[in-house]
């Protein structure tokens, strides 16, 4: 079959294999190499340009020779340009697949996975992609790509499309002890602070609420922005509260604060005050129940694969799903349905988890942190 004017070797075209086939059972017992399909395949299909990655250089002869033998008006051209490797990242299928198959992940459309299912479900955008794509280029040097720079262009995406909400991830109660029983009220917030023709959005405010765990210290210094006893902070698009109580468990657990609050302060200072720290909250009775799923690099390794392949399931991060299931969040994310993630406020962007959602489950999953947080990791450990 060789081309007198070509260095090619006899190619194999065929495979005779006495198998059952996972699709066509044994209608078949003779199997076209993958050689000898992929340019027929290009050529029937239209295809200009086949664009490959560099091991498939020296199975270039092969590819023109049989569509320059074929009868078949396309004459597809083959390039090659060297695959995308990203650390933090390994992207063999082999390997892809030894994941699955032990349960490392939870399947090809795992959040954490390098697929394009992985990442539609974790929220990232076409948009977001083709960004990082037009950034990275295309070249025929192997490399090796900085992870980050795709968390970046998520977060440019996101930080200029996607809708703001309130979530409390580790939620403290909070009785505002001088606020009227029995009273809802209802507070407005930008669905996006710079984007005003997006609308606002109602919230509403009781006496009793939830604040992250986090924002509150019974002592701390001036570094401290948030809430202390003692001293005040402004509920982010509400009230300005002042902590006055703490109340802890048998154990010295803190399980509520008792807190007052200015009135007079609805979005606003007072003249001749100004309250620096701004927390986020949720009404405790109108609050919804989430869970959370908190995503990040599956490995824990710049380049988990090293000089020895095996060994790369030895630097899976342990920290790469954290599952958090007593999130409360404002009402609004109870039929949140949208294909853009939104941004929980000081928390990060999060994407209603669509397997999740189609069993009436209400599960976030984080699609990438507000800043990257492994950069000032890895400043902290050089």
């Amino acid at each position: 079959m060789a081309s007198p004017n070509m260095n090619l070797r006899d190619p194999i075209l065929y495979r005779i294999r006495h198998a059952t086939h996972h699709q066509t059972g044994d209608t078949w017992c003779v199997y076209p190499m993958y050689d000898f399909t992929h340019p027929i395949s290009d050529a029937l299909e239209g295809v200009t340009h086949s664009l490959c990655t560099l091991e498939f250089e020296d199975h270039r002869p092969l590819y023109d020779w049989v569509v320059q033998n074929v009868d078949v008006a396309c004459q597809p051209r083959q390039i090659e340009f060297s695959r995308l490797n990203l650390n933090y990242t390994v992207t063999s299928k082999r390997k892809l697949k030894q994941l699955v198959d032990e349960g490392v992940v939870e399947g090809w459309d795992d959040p954490r996975m390098p697929t394009l299912a992985g990442l539609r479900r974790r929220g990232y955008t076409p948009g977001s992609i083709r960004s990082f794509c037009q950034a990275i280029g295309v070249t025929r040097s192997e490399g090796l790509v900085d992870v980050a720079m795709l968390e970046f262009a998520i977060r440019e995406d996101l930080n200029e499309n996607a809708p703001r909400a309130m979530c409390v991830l580790n939620p403290l109660k909070v009785v505002i002890t001088n606020y009227a029983a029995d009273t809802v009220e209802e507070v407005e917030a930008p669905v996006h602070p710079q984007r005003p023709e997006m609308g606002n959005r109602k919230l509403p405010f009781s006496g009793e609420i939830y604040i992250d765990r986090e924002d509150f210290r019974e002592s701390a210094n001036k570094h401290f922005k948030r809430l202390v006893l003692g001293k005040e902070v402004r509920l982010r698009n509400a009230y300005v509260i002042r902590c006055d109580e703490v109340i802890k468990d048998e154990a010295g657990e803190i399980v509520e604060l008792r807190c007052s609050y200015d009135a007079d302060t609805l979005g606003r200072d007072p003249e001749g005050r100004k309250v620096k720290g701004v927390i986020h909250w949720v009404s405790a009775a109108q609050a919804v129940d989430l869970e959370v799923r908190l995503y990040d690099r599956l490995f824990g390794h710049p380049q988990p694969d090293g000089n020895k392949e095996e060994e790369f399931m030895s630097h899976l991060n342990p920290e790469s799903l954290v599952v958090i299931r007593q999130a409360k969040g404002e009402p609004g994310l109870a039929d949140f349905g949208s294909d853009l993630p939104c941004q929980f406020e000081r928390e990060g962007y999060f994407f209603r988890d669509p397997v999740a959602a189609a069993q009436g489950q209400r599960v976030y999953n984080r699609t990438v942190t507000l800043r990257d947080t492994w950069a000032k990791m890895e400043g902290a450990k050089g």
